[in-house]
C-alpha cells in the first residue's frame, strides 16, 4: 500500500479515524477509497462497478452514524468493499473471495460491522426494521439503515417489508440507492438545499405541529397534505413511500459528499420511519466502468490502466453457453417457447436470446416468486416457459413450485444454472439443495447433465415433457465435450454404463458433472461407472441390474447428501427389499465457503483422489 497514494486511507482502520476528519479530508478520502477498490479488484477480481458507486455514500454513512452502534445493513452486499476497507479489513482486501479470506458479501462472523449477511437480494429493509424494533424493545436509542440498490427494490419482499414499517414508530432509515431507474437525476444547489430542509429539525416540527393543529379540521389537515405533497413534487418525482408510512428525502446526488452529510446528519436527529433517495453511478469514477458497468460488475483480473481485454485463446464453452445457445435454436423451431429470468440475463446466458426474440423474453426483476408463478400462468395458455434460474435462486420460490407449478403439472422446465458448488460467491449462492428439495415434489423431474453435451439434449428431453422438469448444470465449464449441433434429446428416465469393472466389486452412480472424476477414479478400482443422468425419476432398472452384479455401490454428487440422489437410490433399494453396502459421495450437512472450486471440491474429497480414497476406505472397513 503506497504512502503516497493512500496518505489517508492508510490511517483509517475504522470509522471512528474518520470522524476526526474535516469535510475537505473526507473527500480527499473517497478518491484515495475508490483507487484503492479499483486497485485491489484488479488483483483479486471480484465485484467491482457496484462498489465504485457506493464509495462517497459509504464515506459519509460510517461519518455520520456510531457504527457499529448503529447498525447499516447492505443490499445487495457485493456494494460493501470501501465498507469492509474502512472498517479495519483494508489489509486483507488481497484475500477477497479466496479460501480462507474475506468473503464478497458481508458475514457476520468476519466483523461486528457486517450487521447482517446479504448476498440475496430485497431483504435489507425487513432485516433493518427488525433490528429498530428489537432496539426500541430494549430501549436502545441506536438507527437501523437499510441501504437498498433499485434493482433490489423489484422484489416483492422489500415492499413487505416497506408496508410493517411504515406502520411502526422504529429509528429506521431506508436508502435507497438508485443507479438505474429512469429518475432525473437531481442538480444544482436548489435541490440539495431542500433536500436538507426536508430532512432538517424544522421541517418536520412544524409538519408535526401543523398536522396536530389541523386535526381538529379534516378538510383543512387534507389540504395541507396536498400542499406538502405538491411543494414536495415541485423539485423531486411523486413518490408512493410516503403512502407507506416513510417520509420520503430526496432524490440527492450520491457522489456529493458536501449533499450526502448535512442530509444524514438531519435525519439521524429525525424519530420514525424514514426514506433517503440518493442518485449514484455504478462505477463511478473509473471511465471504463462508466461506460460499461456491466461488463465491470464482476470481472476477474485485470490491468487498470489497461482495462478488460480478450483472452489471447478463446476459453472453452460454458454450461450457460450451452443453455443460451440451445434456448435460441429451440425458440427458433417452436413458436411456443418463452424465456422467463428473475433479473438475470447476463448470468444466465440470455442476452442473444433476448435480442433475437425480444417478444418472448420475460425479465420479470428480482421476483423469483413471480417468475415461477408467472411461468406457471402462460403455462395453462400453451405456452411453453424455460425459467432460467439460478440453483440457490429458486430456493425462494420454492412455495410456487410446489402449488403453483407442481401441484397443476405444468409443463415449466427450470434451467437452474450454478447448480453444485460456485466458488467465489460462496455458501449463499451454493446450489447444494435443488435435488433433495425437487425430489420429494410429486410431479417435478431433475436431470443431471454430466457435460456439454448432454446439457443439450437433456435440456430437450426436459422440453418434450408434459410435466415440470428441472435441469441443473454448474457455473463454468465442464470437460469440453461439444454439443451436437441437433435438438435431439435423450430418453427419459434413463442413464447409462460408461465403463464395466473386470471384478464387479464396486460399482460408481454418477450424478452430473463428478462422473468425469468418477471415471478416473474407476480407472484405478477396476470400478463400474454409471452416468445416472437423472435423479428423478431415477432409472431403477439400470439401479437393480447393477445391485444385483457389485458387492459395493458408490452415490456420487455435487449436491446435498441429506435427501439428495444417494438418498433416492438407498430409498430405492429399501422399497425393493435390498439391503446392500452403499456409500454416499457429496456434500456434507454444513455450509461451504468461497474458494476455487477445484481445491473445494478436492477439500470435500470429490475430486478423483478423494473419490478413490473414499471407497478404498469403505472396502478396508
Amino acid at each position: 500500500m503506497s504512502t503516497n497514494t493512500y496518505s489517508l486511507l492508510q490511517n483509517i482502520d475504522d470509522p471512528e479515524a474518520m470522524r476526526r476528519l474535516s469535510r475537505a479530508q473526507l473527500k480527499t478520502l473517497a478518491a484515495e477509497l475508490r483507487t484503492y477498490v479499483i486497485d485491489s479488484v484488479s488483483k483479486t477480481g471480484g465485484h467491482l462497478s457496484s462498489n465504485l458507486g457506493t464509495v462517497e455514500l459509504t464515506v459519509a454513512l460510517h461519518t455520520v452514524f456510531n457504527t457499529p452502534y448503529d447498525r447499516i445493513v447492505w443490499d445487495v452486499g457485493h456494494q460493501t468493499y470501501p465498507h469492509k476497507i474502512l472498517t479495519g479489513r483494508r489489509d486483507r482486501m488481497g484475500t477477497l473471495r479466496q479460501l480462507g479470506g474475506l468473503s464478497g458479501f458481508p458475514q457476520r462472523v468476519e466483523s461486528e460491522y457486517d450487521t447482517f449477511g446479504t448476498a440475496h437480494s430485497s431483504t435489507s429493509i425487513s432485516a433493518a426494521l427488525g433490528m429498530a424494533l428489537a432496539a426500541k424493545q430494549k430501549g436502545e436509542d441506536r438507527r437501523a439503515i437499510a441501504v437498498i440498490g433499485d434493482g433490489a427494490m423489484t422484489a416483492g419482499m422489500a415492499f413487505e417489508a416497506l408496508n410493517n414499517g411504515g406502520v411502526h414508530d422504529a429509528n429506521l432509515l431506508v436508502i435507497l440507492n438508485d443507479n438505474d431507474m429512469s429518475i432525473s437525476p437531481p442538480v444544482g444547489a436548489l435541490n440539495r438545499y431542500l433536500a436538507q430542509l426536508m430532512s432538517g429539525q424544522f421541517y418536520a416540527k412544524a409538519r408535526d405541529v401543523g398536522k396536530s393543529v389541523l386535526k381538529q379540521v379534516p378538510p383543512l389537515l387534507e389540504l395541507a397534505k396536498r400542499l406538502e405533497q405538491q411543494a414536495k413534487g415541485m423539485v423531486v418525482p411523486a413518490t408512493m413511500f410516503e403512502q407507506f408510512g416513510f417520509n420520503y428525502i430526496g432524490p440527492i446526488d450520491g457522489h456529493d459528499l458536501d449533499s450526502l452529510i448535512p442530509t444524514l446528519e438531519n435525519i439521524k436527529g429525525l424519530k420514525g420511519p424514514q426514506f433517503l433517495h440518493v442518485v449514484t453511478k455504478k462505477g463511478q469514477g473509473y471511465k471504463l466502468a462508466e461506460a460499461d458497468p456491466i461488463a465491470y460488475h464482476g470481472p476477474g483480473k485485470f490491468d487498470p490502466s489497461v482495462g478488460l481485454v480478450k483472452p489471447a485463446t478463446p476459453p472453452k464453452q460454458t454450461f450457460t453457453q450451452v443453455f443460451g445457445q440451445w434456448l435460441c435454436d429451440m425458440a427458433a423451431k417452436d413458436q411456443r417457447l418463452v424465456g422467463i429470468t428473475p433479473a438475470m440475463r447476463e448470468g444466465s446466458g440470455m442476452v442473444e436470446f433476448h435480442k433475437r426474440f425480444p417478444g418472448r423474453y420475460y425479465d420479470v426483476g428480482i421476483a423469483e416468486q413471480h417468475a415461477v408463478t408467472f411461468a406457471g400462468g402462460m403455462a395453462c395458455e400453451g405456452v411453453k416457459p424455460v425459467v432460467a434460474i439460478y440453483s440457490t435462486f429458486l430456493q425462494r420460490a420454492y412455495d410456487q413450485l410446489i402449488h403453483d407449478v407442481a401441484l397443476q403439472n405444468l409443463p415449466v422446465v427450470f434451467a437452474l444454472d450454478r447448480a453444485g458448488l460456485v466458488g467465489a460467491d460462496g455458501a449463499t449462492h451454493a446450489g447444494a439443495y435443488d435435488i433433495a428439495f425437487v425430489r420429494c415434489v410429486p410431479n417435478m423431474s431433475m436431470a443431471c447433465p454430466a457435460d456439454e453435451r448432454e446439457t443439450r439434449q437433456l435440456l430437450t428431453a426436459a422440453y418434450e415433457q408434459n410435466h415440470p422438469v428441472c435441469v441443473r448444470y454448474p457455473r463454468g465449464a465442464g470437460v469440453g465435450v461439444a454439443p451436437l449441433e441437433s435438438l435431439e434429446g435423450l430418453p427419459f428416465g434413463k442413464g447409462e454404463i460408461r465403463r464395466e469393472s473386470a471384478t464387479k466389486k464396486v460399482a460408481i452412480l454418477a450424478f452430473g458433472t463428478l462422473l468425469y472424476p468418477a471415471l478416473q477414479a474407476a480407472e484405478a478400482l477396476d470400478a463400474t461407472v454409471a452416468n445416472m443422468r437423472w435423479a428423478k425419476p431415477l432409472d431403477e432398472d439400470l439401479l437393480l441390474q447393477i445391485a444385483a452384479e457389485h458387492e459395493l455401490i458408490v452415490t456420487l454428487e455435487e449436491g446435498s447428501i441429506m435427501g439428495g440422489a444417494g438418498s433416492a437410490v438407498l430409498e430405492t433399494l429399501a422399497a425393493h427389499g435390498l439391503s446392500k453396502n452403499v456409500l454416499q459421495l457429496g456434500l456434507p450437512d454444513q455450509f461451504i465457503e468461497h474458494g476455487d472450486p477445484a481445491k473445494l471440491l478436492a477439500l470435500q474429497g470429490l475430486d478423483a483422489a478423494g473419490i478413490e480414497a473414499s471407497i478404498r476406505k469403505r472396502l478396508a472397513d
